[in-house]
């Protein structure tokens, strides 16, 4: 007869764990417990003693209950045992086939059992008709199960791609860095070589007026020295000689050369070299820097555009880049946002479209970005599409605009606080459209390029400053 391990269980449960026992061992108190429980419980007292009825134990370590563990081992064998095919299990109490199942005990049955009180009042339903029910109910929920497994997995493969990703990002970024940083080193080196050679230059510059000078000196000193050595000599003669040369020696004391003078012009100008050094250095980096309002996000833009890597130019390419999956980059539209949003102030860019024949500019709020609903709603742009200049970018959601010039390029100008975002020609500064809404969270920068051979790229600002 075989066993029926679901009688047992209650009577064969820890109770520290209510699990069956595993590796169960006997205190003094005649309580059992599973040997990993009990040790468990007793890290956290201050002596050894039973976690049922606090009698302390006198031993650390209890002996095993063999008997009890025997036992258990056979009811999980039982339990964990497959049925052969063909075997029919009978019930352990009356050695009859079981026939139906007790709903309310969730046990398998015989007819003789339905008459035990511990059935009394239960119901009872065909063994093969409930375990269809709860086959159908288990495939159902493993069918869903698995469906999350899928999900799972799929999450865990596009993690893995992410952070493949991400290294490569970064990667490519930190060279994108160095060039730039290598370019300004560069510069500057440049910049100081440049103003050290002028130093010099103006060192040899110096240096030969001042021999020039020298030689000058050393001419006019020779002169001056002979005439002293003479008129000396007269002194010393006698009285005779002295009055009969005297006109002459009178004559050597009158002196042409001009006194000697230090110009300070022969200095190094040092104020020159040093003066506003690095305002004048930054100055001459203005010329060279190139400063956008808006720079393009890349991982919003759509994997057909192309973006140079200053990301103010994007160009729209037959085949589409391997990129991550980015719940915020574009897939139904050629399109991209700019980096930083706005959510107050004023805020101006220009938009070179060129001969560009399908582009779009404007702003677009943050939700109506993420829900990926690029309709009226939310969304606040001009284009041109078709030889037509309007609000939209086809036939079905373009609204007319007539302007007598093509554009060339656009300037955007955001007024959050006021509500209003308006587009001029900034070649001629001539108004074009104005939209007008309450704004209440954040926009972006919109950019969409449908032509595959023209680029739309946002125009850089001249920086200048004024010396008050």
């Amino acid at each position: 007869m075989a066993l029926c391990p679901v009688l047992f269980e209650d009577y064969l449960q820890c109770p520290v764990c209510r699990d069956v026992f595993r590796d169960p061992v006997l205190l003094m108190c005649s309580h059992s417990f599973c040997r990993l429980c009990l040790e468990q419980f007793w890290q956290h007292t201050e002596s050894p003693t039973c976690p049922l009825c606090r009698t302390k134990s006198s031993v650390n370590c209890p002996p095993c209950n063999l008997a009890l563990k025997n036992l258990c081992d056979a009811v999980v064998q039982e339990t964990n045992q497959p049925a052969s095919s063909g075997a029919e299990i009978l019930c352990a109490l009356h050695n009859k086939k079981l026939t139906h199942y007790c709903l309310e005990d969730k046990q398998p049955v015989c007819m003789e059992c339905q008459s035990l009180k511990i059935h009394h009042k239960h119901c009872f339903q065909l063994l093969d008709e409930v375990a269809g029910d709860l086959k159908l109910d288990m495939k159902r929920k493993l069918a869903l199960l698995k469906e999350r497994l899928k999900l799972f997995r799929n999450a865990k493969r596009a993690c893995v791609q992410t952070e493949h990703y991400i290294k490569c990002q970064a990667h490519y970024t930190e060279s994108l860095i160095r060039e730039e940083f290598e370019k300004i080193h560069q510069f500057f080196w440049d910049e100081e070589s440049a103003r050290v050679t002028a130093l010099r230059e103006e060192e040899k510059q110096k240096v030969r007026a001042a021999v020039m000078k020298l030689t000058q000196l050393d001419r006019d000193i020779l002169v001056l020295s002979d005439k002293v050595t003479t008129i000396e000599q007269g002194i010393g003669a006698n009285n005779i000689s002295f009055l009969q040369n005297h006109e002459t020696t009178l004559k050597r004391t009158e002196s042409e050369e001009n006194d000697p003078e230090i110009n300070s012009a022969s200095l190094i100008d040092v104020a020159k070299h040093l003066g506003n050094l690095r305002f004048r250095v930054w100055e001459k980096m203005l010329s060279i820097i190139k400063y956008s309002p808006v720079i393009l996000d890349p991982n919003t833009a759509h994997p057909c555009l192309q973006l140079t890597d200053n990301l103010t130019r994007m160009e729209l390419r037959n085949s589409s880049q391997e990129l991550i999956v980015n719940p915020l980059r574009f897939t139904d539209y050629s399109s991209a946002l700019g980096s930083k949003g706005f959510d107050s102030g004023r805020h101006c860019w220009d938009v070179e479209v060129g001969n560009n024949s399908a582009w779009a500019v404007g702003v677009i709020s943050e939700t109506a970005h993420k829900r990926k609903e690029i309709s009226k709603q939310g969304l606040w742009y001009i284009g041109y599409y078709k030889g037509k200049y309007g609000q939209g970018l086809s036939d079905e959601i373009l609204t007319p605009i007539n302007l007598k010039e093509k554009l060339q390029r656009v300037r955007v100008l955001l007024d959050w606080d006021e509500g209003c975002v308006s587009f001029f020609n900034p070649v001629n500064d001539t108004h074009v459209h104005t939209f007008l809404h309450t704004f209440t969270e954040r926009v972006y920068p919109y950019f969409c390029n449908a032509c595959h051979d023209k680029a739309i790229r946002i125009v850089p600002v001249e920086l200048s400053f004024t010396e008050e």
